[in-house]
């Protein structure tokens, strides 16, 4: 059997990975707050994770891995959208609006991320569906002492667990210092959290011990994966942002609440996103959607491949150069590669994404098999990267249009320019060519013109 090395946060370093049960491997991610679209760094822990459920099932068979991915549906962002369509007329109480929300906000997020290729976890919890649950947690911290009640409010004692800042690191003085602590006078310790918390009467909220209210963020997670994973499951992922607070505090409540078992064992954290080397953000004008860029006519596919080609734990940049480099390979490898049964994937790609899920290795290995005219070997090992399938090649053009006698034009005028040394009318045709979505390669061997993603005939009228 392939051996897994996986980089894990908890011990900061790389490790053989052992299931607890190869019967049963499973993975926890955390999902989105579903409020709006998401935005295109969102999709990178779906990318991440989806190619390592690809390699996970294709180790330990499909039938034997278990996907976990929550949404978070209990927000205020979510809670002011519904407020505002009630205030505007619509029909329905706050809570079915809040509902309709959360519902049109999930139907989106799962349309753009399988327009990313990403595979459908097995389980998708929603927060609201899993509430009795975290009560019965909170409960049971309060029991043991981890947690306490006050002014309405459930805190988890952070003194109460000697390992807390184990994942990030930080000591709680540290975290004190480096952190916007909310100071409010019913915390025994600035740095305890929130696991319950009031609502008012105009929002939604669930019956509980300590009165009308909502979860806190972090126990949601630990509920939801308790009841689906168990006390011990094997890899716990999502964004780096999560590491702190999130995940610390999953750790500390999920710990003291079972005690026996070992929570996640292995904790893996995918790099942030930049756009054309800057951060993304609104202030910036670079700050995108996954629709964004689909309705765009960017390919999901080729948003899938940029993605992949940078190591998931080094920070990705954005570009519109990797995006057209992306869009060139994927349809020189689709040609290659069209009618073609998939064989055996390749051993040496395989290895690599065994290795820490090394995707960039994985695509130069996937060159030096196209490079090869190994097409059916490309096929089968693109499928793990979740590249090539059948289903992800609506973007490519039909390759059924004429193009000889524009790329005979273009080499033509190509002669002349060299001879005359005026290039502008090459330029003027390469551009007009391009406009319309065709892929121009000029070499010494000649001049080949290939229909593109966005490829429109009509443009090429009068040319």
């Amino acid at each position: 059997m392939t051996e897994i090395k996986l980089h894990n946060s908890k011990t900061r370093s790389k490790e053989v990975f052992t299931p607890i049960d190869p019967e049963n491997v499973r993975m926890y991610v955390c999902g989105p707050t579903v409020y709006d679209r998401a935005h295109l760094g969102n999709a990178r822990p779906v990318i991440v994770f989806d190619t390592l459920y690809r390699l996970l099932r294709h180790v330990y068979g499909a039938e034997h891995v278990t996907y976990a991915r929550n949404f978070t549906d209990v927000d205020d962002k979510i809670n002011a959208t519904a407020l505002a369509r009630k205030e505007a007329g619509a029909a329905g109480t706050l809570e079915e609006l809040v509902t309709e929300r959360s519902n049109e906000t999930i139907d989106w997020y799962l349309k753009d991320m399988g327009a990313l290729g990403a595979i459908e976890p097995n389980h998708m919890p929603r927060a609201t569906e899993y509430i009795a649950q975290m009560i019965a947690m909170i409960e049971d911290l309060i029991a043991k002492g981890h947690a306490y009640a006050a002014e309405g409010h459930v805190l988890f004692s952070v003194e109460s667990y000697s390992a807390y800042g184990a994942l990030s690191g930080r000591s709680v003085d540290d975290m004190i210092a480096g952190a916007r602590v909310e100071v409010a006078p019913y915390k025994k310790n600035a740095m305890d959290f929130v696991l319950w918390k009031p609502s008012t009467d105009d929002l939604p909220g669930w019956d509980s011990p300590w009165g009308r209210g909502r979860p806190g963020w972090h126990i949601e997670c630990s509920a939801m994966s308790y009841e689906l994973l168990g006390a011990s499951f094997d890899i716990h992922g999502g964004g780096n942002d999560l590491q702190f607070p999130h995940h610390e505090n999953e750790i500390a409540q999920s710990c003291c609440a079972h005690p026996h078992g070992d929570f996640a064992r292995f904790w893996m954290h995918n790099e942030m996103l930049q756009v054309e080397g800057k951060k993304m953000s609104k202030s910036l004008g670079n700050f995108f959607t996954v629709r964004d860029l689909l309705d765009q006519g960017v390919a999901g596919e080729v948003i899938r491949f940029v993605f992949l080609s940078t190591h998931y734990g080094k920070p990705m940049d954005w570009t519109e150069k990797k995006r057209a480099e992306a869009e060139a390979t994927l349809l020189k490898w689709r040609r290659l590669v069209e009618g073609v049964p998939a064989s055996a994937p390749s051993e040496e790609v395989v290895a690599a994404l065994a290795d820490d899920l090394n995707t960039a290795g994985a695509i130069t290995e996937l060159h030096r098999i196209a490079g090869a005219g190994d097409a059916g070997m490309l096929k089968a090992s693109a499928a793990l990267l979740g590249l090539l399938s059948d289903e992800m090649g609506d973007w490519v053009s039909s390759g059924d249009v004429d193009l000889s006698g524009l790329a005979d034009k273009l080499a033509g005028l190509r002669a002349t320019a060299m001879e005359t040394k005026d290039f502008a009318p090459v330029d003027a045709l390469k551009s007009a060519l391009m406009a319309a979505g065709v892929e121009v390669r000029m070499s010494k061997a000649g001049v080949e013109l290939l229909p593109g993603a966005g490829f429109d005939a009509a443009k090429l009228e009068g040319l």
